[in-house]
């Protein structure tokens, strides 16, 4: 498979979005860790229609304006990796779950650790919102983006837009 990927710049840091075809793959962080979302051959294409209009809705988002994406998205991974991603995707804007709330959701109780590691290799960062799972106590838990990223998206989310740069 054949990515290609475009970085932008936004209030949370650069951003590095990869396409395959017309679906996003992935929303990758500046400083994210290596192979935590495995692509296959990816290179540069600042003018693929489809990362254009992820940096357009993202750019929506940033300011304000927009609480749900309109993209085709394109999930690798294992199924059941896919089934909590698809999961993350139901979570209102502006609302959070804890990691055992989306275990009880896709039907296994137990598997709250095994949705927090899917959950940290979620490949499409902010629009699939993993952003928006806490832990149990309500404390805000590991994020691939940082917990300062992390809490910023919660914010700007509960309607505050004034929001500074990282």
């Amino acid at each position: 498979m054949s990515y290609v990927y475009k970085v932008i710049d936004s209030p949370i840091g650069k951003l590095k979005l990869v396409a395959n075809g017309s679906r996003l793959s992935a929303i990758l962080w500046e400083n994210d860790k290596p192979n935590r979302v495995r692509l296959g051959s990816i290179h540069e294409d600042k003018d693929n229609p489809i990362l254009a209009e992820t940096e357009r809705q993202l750019n929506e988002y940033f300011a304000g304006k927009r609480n749900c994406f309109e993209l085709e998205l394109d999930f690798a991974g294992t199924e059941f990796q896919k089934k909590v991603w698809e999961t993350l995707l139901t979570i209102p804007f502006g609302e959070t779950r804890s990691y055992g709330e989306i275990a009880v959701q896709i039907g296994n109780a137990k598997a709250v650790r095994a949705v927090g590691a899917a959950t940290g290799k979620n490949p499409i960062s902010i629009i699939t919102p993993c952003h928006r799972v806490i832990g149990a106590s309500g404390d805000l838990t590991g994020f691939a983006g940082g917990l300062r990223v992390k809490k910023m998206l919660l914010t700007l989310e509960s309607g505050d837009t004034s929001q500074t740069a990282v």
